[in-house]
């Protein structure tokens, strides 16, 4: 036993919650965000304004044409796998290897790929590494294993995850369509605890495919955490705390919330407000990419992706236009509700002695 901890130990094997289930998750989100949702983007912006050179067909393979942002979309899954990879710690030769294992299965984990890619590319990332300048021939031995198993895993595997991702994610698209205000509260409460926690809820939302209006719930959530600590916690850490954690990340009061949890209480009960709002009242609806179901106000990649899908919707002959109700719930349920609801729900728990003031200042 001791010569198996030592080898992983030598190797950099960690099996652990924070290396696959925090630091793995978040670089998938990462490569996410650098191919499919930088993609989408590209996409959109050459379709609303009519820019030729991002609309036209950049590349045809295998019969399909794609245009530069079609190319990014569709190099998501090697992005994935790449991303996890260097979360891993991998070297090299099987760094470079994960771009076909990440093709691999997400292509056969079809719409759930993202679910697929992250279980795959883990054993496919330990076990390259475990083979990893074991032999004089690395070079032949190292990607063989490491695309091996996770062409054999992706084949066997990444189906069925694909599948049970998916299932999961309809289901709850399901209940919140049938139940928007409980379903709209519990989204968006746990989808915006994940985003401040040190795991990534945008990865979440693109493995379980979350879009439609448990899509605008999950986004509720992750604004009402980004808006609400930028905002309550502005006269303690002024301008650049209200961009680091309004278009940055939430996640940055999670040292202080170790120390004092009750600072998290404003946020939440704000996305226990808002989420329903979101599906009740203005019928928000994520139809673009799910991974900006769980991005928030993050570089407003969450706002784009509302638009998107909407410029989507009447693509499909869904929607016929984008109305003032529409940009109303988006601009209110992003930015004015967190704003607001935050720094008046800590007011109170200022006044009864629950949090102190210095409890949300950054280092």
């Amino acid at each position: 036993m001791n010569r198996v901890y030592e080898f992983c130990k030598r190797k950099d094997i960690e099996i652990s919650v924070k290396r696959y289930g925090i630091d793995a998750l978040g670089a998938m989100a990462q490569g996410l965000f650098c191919s499919l949702l930088i993609g989408t983007i590209i996409n959109t912006l050459g379709a609303q304004f009519h820019i030729s050179w991002l609309t036209a067909t950049a590349a045809t393979v295998a019969g399909i044409d794609y245009t530069v942002g079609g190319l990014a979309t569709a190099m998501s899954g090697p992005a994935m796998a790449v991303a996890i990879g260097y979360a891993l710690h991998c070297p090299p030769l099987v760094l470079f290897s994960l771009i076909t294992v990440g093709f691999a299965s997400n292509a056969l984990g079809g719409a759930g790929g993202p679910l697929a890619v992250l279980f795959v590319a883990i054993i496919a990332s330990e076990a390259g590494k475990a083979v990893s300048r074991e032999t004089k021939v690395d070079i032949l031995v190292t990607p063989l294993v490491t695309i091996g198993i996770g062409a054999v895993l992706s084949a066997w595997w990444a189906p069925a995850l694909g599948s049970a991702a998916m299932k999961v994610g309809s289901v709850i698209m399901w209940a919140t369509e049938l139940q928007p205000f409980w379903m709209g509260m519990l989204v968006s409460a746990l989808v915006g605890i994940a985003l401040t926690l040190p795991i990534s809820s945008a990865a979440i939302c693109a493995a379980l495919g979350l879009t439609g209006l448990a899509g605008g719930a999950a986004l509720a959530g992750c604004c009402a955490q980004m808006v609400g600590f930028a905002v309550m916690s502005f006269h303690e850490n002024g301008f650049s705390g209200l961009i680091s954690q309004g278009i940055g990340t939430s996640m940055l009061q999670m040292g202080n919330i170790v120390k004092n949890p009750r600072i998290w209480i404003a946020p939440i009960a704000a996305s226990l407000i808002t989420g329903p709002i979101s599906t009740c009242l203005f019928h928000l609806q994520m139809n673009g990419a799910a991974v900006s179901s769980g991005m928030g106000t993050c570089g407003l990649v969450g706002q784009i992706g509302v638009y998107t899908g909407w410029m989507n919707d009447i693509a499909a002959g869904l929607k016929s236009s984008v109305t003032g109700m529409d940009w109303l719930g988006l601009i209110l349920i992003s930015f004015v509700l967190p704003a607001v609801l935050c720094p008046l729900i800590n007011h109170f728990l200022v006044k009864i002695g629950w949090v102190k003031p210095g409890d949300m200042k950054l280092d």
